[in-house]
Order: structure tokens, then sequence, then C-alpha cells
């Protein structure tokens, strides 16, 4: 598949890496030449220094070949043009726009045909979305849903006052009192998938675990992880993710406190949530803190542009009991360190976004029987994939013990209608069911019969 990523930054430099490693063929565009060097240096991909927006560079980018042309400059409106101007020279063209102002929302979705839109990320949005999943059940550093909200992977992580901790994988049934599937366990920057009873969970580990949506409050439950509903969120910084996140929490009737330190921004969000309390200062003013009655709140979000404060805003919240810390952070470097950390549940807009991409070009590259949601966890050592079994998927109700699964493959749930199944060797899918599968081999799997040998 010919692929043009205009823009290299953050989101265009992750999709160049895992596009390549898959055999897409990528041609990169971006006005900053010393950037498109370095990603020709390290990845076998074409480049054209230049204006992505421009029919000329388009034309040297190899547009009229492209299968798809994915925008994601830093500007909203290149981005858009590029789109535009790319379908109107190749209206065979698929095209995927990074939009983020919410000024441009409702406009691009009535408008997207007339843009040449195939699909449009706004990371910011996709942020926020995933940290009001997590607000509704505190409890897990992070949720992958599955089977229209029936199936999730969550993640866990193994402290000293945990029930788990040095527990055998055999043994953990008998605590946790309903049926769930461990499908992956981080364990010093290493993944690891159980595959025996005797498997012995250890401090620090995170633990990846699939299960039914109605089953994850008695997981908490059993776990001895209390849990209750938030009623108030202080965010620390007032970008578009909170923006997002606080009209979402408030129709939810959730109190919602904005700290920020830029005064135009603290006005202009006033108008725009009147119902939010807005505070102009300093986030990393441990005494502003702490003068709002930081500990008084049930969750604490920040927000701000600079990964640093983020850090240590958390580190504090978590030091003066909040009950649920999240981070916002824009690129994970290395992990270990990131754990090693009390910062809660950690969310980057990016993987996201790269997610949901990929998910996407699979689908082009397979039409029939590709993945219809695809989630990268642990770090990205692992995927989750879901795939709905069609009249062309192979084994239909062969029982699972029968089959002969790839090598680091593993069916994780099964939903037939309503009803998810955590599966065992007698478990069998039928046409209409969703699958979600787990792998962690380097092999990508685009189809439920890639999953057997």
């Amino acid at each position: 598949m010919n692929i043009i990523i205009a823009g290299n930054g953050k989101v265009g430099a992750t999709l160049t890496r895992q596009l390549a490693s898959e055999g897409c063929d990528v041609t990169l565009i971006d006005l900053d030449a010393r950037v498109l060097e370095n990603s020709v240096e390290r990845y076998d991909v074409m480049a054209v220094n230049g204006n992505c927006a421009s029919m000329d560079v388009l034309r040297q980018a190899g547009v009229m070949d492209a299968d798809l042309l994915i925008a994601a400059t830093s500007e909203d409106e290149v981005n858009l043009l590029c789109c535009t101007t790319a379908h109107g020279m190749n209206p065979n063209l698929h095209t995927i726009a990074r939009i983020r102002n919410p000024e441009y929302t409702e406009q691009i979705y009535a408008m997207r045909h007339i843009f040449g839109l195939s699909m449009v990320i706004n990371p910011e949005k996709q942020a926020a979305t995933e940290i009001e999943r997590l607000l509704k059940l505190p409890g897990f550093l992070r949720r992958d849903s599955f089977a229209s909200g029936r199936t999730e992977i969550v993640e866990l992580k193994i402290d000293k006052s945990s029930k788990l901790l040095g527990v055998r994988l055999i043994d953990m049934m008998g605590i946790i009192k309903c049926r769930v599937l461990v499908c992956a366990v981080q364990r010093g920057g290493s993944t690891l998938v159980p595959n025996s009873g005797d498997f012995t969970f250890q401090e620090g580990d995170r633990v990846f675990v699939t299960a039914p949506t109605k089953d994850l409050t008695t997981l908490l439950k059993n776990l001895g992880i209390i849990t209750r509903r938030v009623r108030s969120v202080m965010l620390c910084g007032a970008g578009r993710v909170s923006h997002y996140l606080a009209s979402a929490l408030l129709k939810s009737g959730i109190a919602v406190t904005i700290v920020e330190k830029n005064y135009a921004r603290c006005q202009e969000l006033c108008a725009l949530l009147p119902e939010a309390t807005v505070i102009h200062g300093n986030a990393g003013d441990t005494e502003l803190l702490e003068s709002e009655g930081l500990n008084k709140f049930d969750a604490l979000v920040t927000l701000t542009g600079e990964e640093e404060l983020n850090m240590i805003v958390s580190l504090y919240a978590g030091s003066v009991g909040v009950p649920q810390v999240i981070t916002k952070l824009g690129h994970i470097a290395n992990r270990s360190i990131i754990d090693s950390l009390n910062l809660g549940s950690v969310v980057c807009p990016k993987e996201l976004v790269v997610s949901n991409i990929v998910r996407y070009v699979r689908a082009m590259q397979n039409q029939t029987g590709a993945a219809i949601s695809v989630h990268s966890i642990a770090d990205g050592q692992v995927e989750a994939m879901e795939f709905r079994v069609d009249e062309n998927t192979k084994n239909c109700g062969v029982p699972l013990k029968s089959l002969n699964p790839k090598a680091n493959v593993l069916v994780a749930s099964i939903t037939h209608g309503f009803v998810t199944e955590i599966p065992n060797g007698d478990s069998v899918f039928h046409k209409g069911d969703s699958v979600v599968v787990v792998t962690s081999g380097q092999n990508t799997v685009r189809q439920l019969n890639d999953v057997f040998a």
C-alpha cells in the first residue's frame, strides 16, 4: 500500500515507524528538511521537502498512485487543504485529516464529502473520551473497549497492598470470584503472557485482564479496590483536552474546577463553560492547590502542555491523598521510568490516534474480515484486535481445543449477541459473533483466519 504522511511531528513519526514496519510504502512530506532526513535514515521511506497543500509537492510525493494520505501537520487548515487538494487530484484516494479545533467539528462532519475526507481524527477529543471512561470506573489504570462496550481489557497494577501480590494465576479465581483472562503481564519493561497456572504475580506488575464489562465492578470489589462515583474533578491546564473533558463531565453532573495560568484563556473558558469553576493560577503552586482544597477532590487530571509539570503535580496529588490521578503525556519514551512513579493512569493522545489510523489502514488492506477495533497495550508490545465472524471465517462451530492457534496468539473473549464469554477449550464462535484476539508476536494479524495455523 502506498501511503503519504504529511507532517512529520510526533504523530507522523510514530505512524511512519508503525506503517513502514508493516510493509507499507511510505512517503513523508514536511517543511523541515532535517526532520525528514532523520526519518529517512531510520526507516525505509521516501521524503519530499515542501508544503503538503501544494499540488506540485503532492505530485512529487506520488499522490496520483497513492492509496491513502494522512495529513497530520500542526495546522488544521493546512491538513484540510492538503486532503481536499489531494482528493481533487486523485478521486480514488482515501484521506485522513487531523482536525483539533472544536469550532470546526460541526462543519467538518457536515461537509466531509465536499472536503474529500475519509476520516477525521482529533487527538484531544479522543484523549478526553478516554479520561472520561477512566473517571467513570476508578481503580483501573486503563480501559480498552470491544464488542460495543460489552468486553474490556483493563490494566491493574500490583502494589504492596494488592490482594494478588504473591498469588498464583491458578488461585486468582478464588479471590476475584468472576471469570477473567489474564492476557499479558508487564514486568521490568518486558511483557509476559502467562501460560501456566503457577505464574505468580509480583509487586510492580502491570496486569492486563480481559473481562465482560458487567463484571468489572465485581472484579474491583473483590480485589478490595474501593470505587465510588466521582463527583468533583480538578483539571490542571485549560487546553483543548480540558475543554472537551470539562464539557462531558459537566453534562454528567460532575463538578469541574479548572486551574489555568493564562488569564485570557480563563476568561474564554468562563464564557464557554459557565458551570465550571475557573481559577487563574499556576498548577505547580502547591499553596494554590491547597487553598482550593485539592485533597477534597475525587480526582485530579493534569493536562498542561508541560509534561514535567503534569508529572510533578500528579505526584503531589497522590501524596496528599487524591483518590484518582490521571496524567496526560505527549509521549512515553521510557515506560520503566514512568512505571516507577505514582502518576496514576497515564493517557497519551498520540498513541490513541495512531491506533485508530493503523486500524483504518489494515481495513483498507483487507476489506473482508478486517479488524473492527485495534488497541495497542503493554507499551505497544501487545495488540488486542476485535473481529466480526462472517461467512468467510473458517472454523465456525469448532471447539477451540480442536484448533491450532499460532504462537503468541490468544483468543481473549467471544461475544454472542449480548452475551460475552471468557473462552475455554469447549468454546466456539459462529457467524455474527465478535471475537477479541490478543497477540504478542511480531507477525501482523489482519483477519481472524490468520489466528489459526
